[in-house]
């Protein structure tokens, strides 16, 4: 068993996708849409199978996660560099470019080296070794 995709929300979907794809390597799809709804989605792909589907729809109301107030439910997504170092500059990278980093470099008490950032609408990306 494996998890074939996981699907986010986004107000601004071709800025989603750019996100993920500049930062994170994800390559993307063709745009689905559908007329009657006004639904749009893409999906992006990473070379080891995981795929994410981005979605946007109008009437979507917003989430009660921030990034200091958390909720129930799903909370990040963690994206695996393979090095400190790649942790670090993706980090300064995404911080030089204006993103919000909601967690510095840091070995955490389960042994992860992390950083987290916010993707444009605010939701939590951890970047790891």
């Amino acid at each position: 068993m494996q998890i074939e995709h996981v699907a986010l929300w986004t107000r601004d979907l071709e800025r989603s996708r750019a996100f993920y794809v500049t930062y994170f390597g994800g390559v993307s799809g063709d745009k689905y849409t559908n007329a009657r709804t006004g639904f749009e989605s893409y999906f992006l792909r990473w070379e080891d199978g995981a795929r994410l589907e981005l979605m946007q729809m109008p009437g979507i109301v917003e989430s009660a996660n921030s990034p200091e107030q958390q909720s129930l439910g799903w909370i990040h997504v963690a994206f695996k560099t393979g090095s400190r170092d790649a942790v670090d500059a993706l980090t300064a990278r995404l911080r030089g470019e204006g993103y919000r980093i909601a967690g510095e470099p840091r070995v955490t008490g389960d042994g992860y080296y992390e950083s987290v950032v916010l993707d444009p609408d605010g939701n939590r990306i951890e970047i790891v070794a």
